[in-house]
């Protein structure tokens, strides 16, 4: 696109359309704001994307600390209740891991872009294999029935963790020290929870990123008009003159490409949990956790989950 946006006007103004040249001082000025208005859709951008992965970081530190306190706090690797509260919490990374990866209208990954890789052996997991599938192997047919017609079905399963511990709190299975550590734990995977939530639920405010495309795009197009006279007077006097004019196919096609990529780079990972390439890889995440979860209670071999691996050099 950038190599005609600079070729039209140089072939019009070479066969003598010269009152198409404009001043270049209002086209500094305008590249000087995009830049500035790219640059900071960018770090807004980046900031997003980095607090996705502290978020998931948090989950994986709280996940490790819930389990060593839900294995020795409930009578070791082999008791009933431990088990069931690691499975439960399997089953809570596996609902929010699918809640964040559900699709909203300002995403961009089905966008025809991003469709070449998508095409290439690319597979979002949670796009792939039923919901129903992924958890049955966690929860009870009771606690599946229960949950599955929740809006949300992780904040739920954290509830009924809650609910155990504190019944087990009340049996007497618990200390007020075990309860009060338990309960932490899940107060802070709710925390890490609605945290996601927000950059999932709340996209990249519509009028940064509108006046920022328009603004690129403007800027793209009336570059090469500002260059005409520019580039024309750098032959004046020389074998080159009347020919110098073209030097401004190739500068507008890099200039050009430069700002429009730039634009672009921010645009894929400005939604952290959708499941482009440059998002945060939670269903590997997830999975690292269920695996150190499990091998705590010394478990092996099948009953350890598949490690996810990474297709064309992307890790989901």
């Amino acid at each position: 696109m950038c190599f005609f946006v600079g070729l039209i006007p140089t072939l019009l103004y070479h066969f003598g359309f010269t009152f198409i040249a404009i001043s270049w001082m209002p086209i500094t000025m305008l590249g000087t704001a995009v830049a500035f208005i790219v640059g900071f859709k960018n770090n807004a951008s980046y900031d997003r994307l980095w607090e996705a992965r502290q978020i998931y970081g948090a989950i994986v530190n709280e996940s490790r600390s819930f389990a060593v306190k839900a294995r020795d706090f409930n009578g070791g690797k082999k008791s009933t209740f431990t088990e069931l509260l690691f499975n439960r919490h399997f089953a809570w990374l596996t609902f929010l891991r699918y809640q964040l990866r559900e699709s909203r209208k300002w995403e961009t990954l089905d966008e025809p872009r991003y469709q070449e890789y998508l095409k290439n052996a690319y597979v979002i997991p949670e796009r792939q294999e039923d919901l129903a599938s992924s958890v049955m192997g966690f929860l009870s047919e009771r606690e599946l029935s229960y949950l599955l017609p929740k809006a949300n079905r992780a904040s739920q399963l954290l509830a009924m963790q809650s609910e155990t511990i504190n019944t087990l709190h009340r049996e007497g299975a618990l200390s007020d020290f075990q309860q009060i550590q338990l309960q932490k734990s899940i107060d802070n995977l709710y925390e890490q929870q609605g945290k996601a939530e927000r950059i999932k639920n709340f996209p990249y405010p519509r009028n940064f990123s509108s006046i920022t495309t328009y603004l690129l795009y403007l800027f793209v197009y009336a570059m090469p008009f500002g260059l005409l006279k520019e580039f024309d007077d750098l032959g004046t006097g020389t074998f080159m003159e009347g020919w110098t004019i073209y030097f401004i196919i190739p500068f507008t096609t890099i200039v050009g490409w430069t700002y429009i990529t730039l634009n672009a780079v921010g645009d894929s990972s400005i939604n952290p949990f959708e499941g482009s390439a440059n998002d945060v890889p939670i269903t590997h995440i997830s999975q690292m956790i269920e695996m150190d979860m499990k091998q705590m209670l010394d478990m092996e071999g099948t009953l350890l989950p598949k490690p996810v691996e990474a297709l064309n050099n992307i890790l989901m």
